[in-house]
């Protein structure tokens, strides 16, 4: 029987969930500008939807930890005041589809305030959110519209696929003084990872992740296409083929090099998100790679992501509009 590695030296195995929760305590611990507001975040079971806000109620107190009206526009709204006017909010959105509900204070104001006025004021604002299917919530709270926000100049777009990253990025968001999107994947919130204790960790926007080597093909993952393209790399490794996997862990600002640099080892490329694919931000991935590395291309460029439907509630149904392994692979066959 495979006996399990201990943790590495000054990590702890924890979920996704659990290392967010960990970021917004040791933040909140470090400055007390950093607040927490949303729907039932403080006091319904146990820290909001899928429990990344559990127990802060208990240590900071509802000043701190504050549940609000089942209204995203207001939620969004107050945020982007209390950031303008000197504190860091952290705002939770229960689905990413609600964030719809938030565009005109997050696109018209909070994307271009510091901007217009000529940069006299900062807005901290972090906007957090759960998108992605796979859970079978059906089709208002199963979009992954990362692509909506990366649109917009002004906001940074943060989609974590591990348990580290998920809490070094979320400490950089909240540090950072422009407005920040960061969404969660909600199938993602279980899954375990070694996670750094250090209070210091942080992981710094628009600097992707070589999850894994390889030099015949590299797939670029978004969220829980991060996981299905590295098990899409062990299996194809079998056959001898050498699949390098790129998390570019944030969206806007996009690590177009470490893709680029990547493509010209490799010669080829896949990029899978499970957002839709019209207007997804594997165009733009491989807009960005064609324009670098054209000569380099071996095949053209394929996208694995979700199909162009509203996601159906039956699970049967659902799948069938997720893209998932072997997907990659199959896509990796047509170019290899």
């Amino acid at each position: 029987m495979a006996v399990a590695s201990p943790p590495a030296a000054g990590t702890k195995v924890m979920t996704y969930a659990e290392a967010l929760n960990l970021a917004l305590r040791e933040e909140m611990r470090r400055d007390p500008t950093v607040f927490v507001m949303g729907e039932d975040v403080a006091i319904w079971g146990g820290g909001g939807v899928f429990g990344v806000t559990k127990g802060l109620v208990e240590e900071f107190g509802p000043e701190r930890i504050r549940d609000t009206p089942l209204t995203e526009a207001v939620i969004a709204g107050a945020a982007v005041g209390a950031a303008a006017t000197g504190t860091r909010p952290v705002a939770e959105i229960m689905y990413v589809d609600f964030m719809t509900l938030t565009m005109e204070p997050i696109v018209n104001q909070a994307a271009k305030m510091r901007y217009m006025f000529g940069g006299k004021i900062t807005l901290p604002l972090v906007m957090r959110a759960q998108e992605g299917a796979g859970r079978g919530n059906a089709a208002q709270h199963s979009q992954s519209l990362e692509a909506w926000f990366a649109h917009i100049p002004g906001l940074k777009v943060v989609v974590p696929s591990t348990p580290a990253d998920a809490k070094g990025l979320l400490k950089t968001a909240i540090r950072d003084d422009n407005p920040v999107i960061f969404l969660e994947h909600k199938v993602l919130y279980f899954t375990k990872g070694e996670v750094p204790l250090d209070e210091e960790y942080t992981i710094p926007f628009g600097v992707a992740d070589v999850k894994r080597e390889g030099t015949d093909v590299t797939v670029v993952g978004i969220h829980t296409q991060v996981l299905e393209a590295l098990q899409a790399a062990e299996e194809l490794e079998k056959e001898g083929i050498s699949v390098e996997v790129i998390d570019p862990r944030t969206v806007s600002p996009l690590d177009v090099d470490t893709i680029v640099t990547s493509v010209k080892k490799t010669g080829r490329l896949v990029v899978s998100h499970q957002a839709v694919e019209q207007g997804g931000v594997g165009g733009e991935i491989v807009a960005r790679v064609v324009d670098a590395a054209f000569d380099y291309l071996d095949a053209p460029p394929q996208r694995v992501c979700g199909k162009n439907v509203p996601l159906p509630y039956a699970a049967s149904l659902e799948r069938e509009a997720l893209p998932y392994k072997d997907d990659i692979i199959a896509a990796i066959r047509r170019i290899i």
